[in-house]
């Protein structure tokens, strides 16, 4: 039945959504930070860089840009008319704030820092590209900066600020980050700001303030937003072209009526797709157009080497079609917009993919992927590896962001995999008529029905990349939920009471 959830989760993805450009999220990843060679940046304290092309556009905010600057106080500005002037190191309020001294900026981890030569060239500033087209990441990394007062001192800072072609995805990596409590109370931020700073996001507990943290990494996307439909085939023969079914499109851009959409070779809606069911592009990639519904969509379709591992997983590429369409784009197991096969961590449970893909043990198995809880689903496309009820994620006891290193009955077996052991509670399978959640899937409420003779609970939703996005008391048999402001796709319902834990899922329309 799992696997079902899952192939629900990959269809209803790709569905269109109006989503704002502004909507953006933020979640905790697995720490994995880039290694390689990079291009020293070099530029006075306090002062921004010259401008920066990167070899790809970005889009951030609903504006597309092609070149940052970056400040020595620890973050990318795309306000490039500010390149060589005077960069703010005054942190007041949190974000979001229409007076924060820095906008249309991506905060790192923004504080006084000290890049002074006179120190003895401490630390470094360093940026460049890696990966190839049109999967490249960009990144900038500090590494080793003294603070302000502090200086030389222990604490230094080291983070990166990674910025992803395509996706528009921007992840941020702490290797080290401890306040210089001599200076302005210790106060640095992650997070990004718009251009007018009335919107902004932060992680949680990582705002404006005198935080510590080390090896920790948040992923900052925007739910359902996808300018473009993408659809990714596997080259067959090396020649960069292959036949596209683009029924798939259709049924992914409108599962309800597929017949309603119609392929253009132009945007105009001049040229029809002579044969949608056998479509071969003519270059690589290939921007089609598709109409219906009222909308227009652009159709990019890209052919690609599914001999080179893009997401350095150990998974083929071509085995992360998950779904079996022929389109590894709208292959998407924890809904974090990043597909599959370009997402290192598949299920969004914090261990990595190539943890997680490792064939059984047993000699009679041959090539079996490993599934700990005998659910249909493999370990690295399930967030529920021993089937407890509790997500991988939450079974990291000593919150260091990774679960595979915690092992609290010390047998030799990760918790995470031992379903005998679980977080705080107890976990126990209720009867399965004493909580009724309803109706599945939901569009504006969730009803959660307690047929026990204590009404007493507490009820938490989390999302399938585990974000705790509601949590409340219920004091009645019936509670009513509004989950409008969800975003689709799949959530886990955590209702606990006297010491017991039930976890049941619902699918957001």
């Amino acid at each position: 039945m799992k696997q079902k959830y899952i192939l629900f989760m990959l269809f209803s993805l790709f569905v269109f959504k109006g989503n704002a450009q502004s909507n953006y999220a933020v979640n905790s990843i697995p720490f994995q930070p880039f290694s390689g060679t990079l291009s020293s940046l070099t530029t006075a304290d306090d002062i921004y860089s010259p401008v920066i092309t990167m070899p790809f556009s970005f889009d951030f905010y609903g504006v597309t840009y092609n070149q940052i600057i970056v400040s020595t106080n620890g973050y990318i500005d795309f306000r490039t008319n500010l390149a060589g002037q005077y960069s703010p190191w005054t942190i007041t309020y949190q974000i979001p704030w229409t007076n924060f001294p820095a906008k249309s900026s991506i905060f790192g981890c923004y504080e006084d820092l000290n890049n002074n030569a006179a120190l003895g060239g401490l630390g470094t500033i360093t940026c460049g590209s890696y990966g190839t087209a049109p999967y490249r990441k960009f990144v900038v990394y500090f590494y080793n900066q003294p603070h302000f007062q502090c200086n030389s001192t222990i604490p230094l800072t080291s983070f990166q600020m990674i910025l992803s072609e395509t996706t528009n995805i921007i992840d941020v990596q702490i290797i080290n980050r401890t306040p210089c409590m001599a200076w302005r109370s210790g106060e640095g931020v992650i997070g990004i700001i718009n251009s007018d700073g009335t919107q902004g996001i932060t992680p949680p507990g990582r705002n404006t303030g005198n935080w510590s943290a080390s090896n920790e990494a948040w992923r900052f996307y925007r739910p359902g937003y996808y300018p473009s439909y993408s659809f990714v085939r596997c080259d067959d023969d090396s020649d960069s072209f292959v036949t596209f079914d683009l029924t798939v499109a259709a049924n992914d851009l409108s599962p309800a009526n597929p017949s309603a959409i119609t392929f253009f070779e132009d945007n105009a809606l001049t040229i029809p797709v002579a044969n949608p069911t056998a479509y071969i592009n003519t270059s690589n990639p290939r921007t089609i157009y598709a109409s219906g519904n009222g909308a227009i969509r652009p159709v990019v379709l890209n052919v690609i080497d599914c001999s080179v591992d893009t997401d350095s997983d150990s998974v083929p590429s071509a085995t992360e079609d998950v779904n079996n369409d022929t389109n590894l784009a709208n292959d998407d197991t924890d809904l974090d917009g990043i597909p599959n096969y370009l997402d290192n961590d598949d299920d969004g449970d914090l261990v990595l993919t190539s943890v997680e893909y490792v064939f059984a043990r047993d000699p009679r198995q041959v090539n079996v992927i490993l599934d700990t809880d005998l659910d249909g689903i493999p370990n690295y496309l399930d967030s529920d590896d021993d089937g407890d009820g509790l997500l991988t994620w939450r079974e990291d006891y000593n919150n260091d962001g990774n679960p595979a290193n915690d092992d609290t009955n010390s047998s030799g077996t990760p918790d995470y995999l031992e379903s005998s052991v679980a977080l705080g509670l107890t976990p126990v399978s209720m009867d399965n008529n004493s909580i009724k959640v309803f109706p599945n899937p939901a569009t504006n409420v969730l009803n959660i029905q307690n047929n026990n003779d204590d009404t007493n609970a507490s009820i938490e939703i989390y999302s399938i990349s585990g974000a705790k996005v509601k949590a409340l008391k219920a004091t009645q048999s019936l509670t009513t939920i509004s989950v409008s402001d969800l975003q689709s796709g799949v959530y886990f319902v955590k209702v606990t009471m006297n010491n017991q834990v039930g976890n049941y899922k619902f699918i957001k329309n």
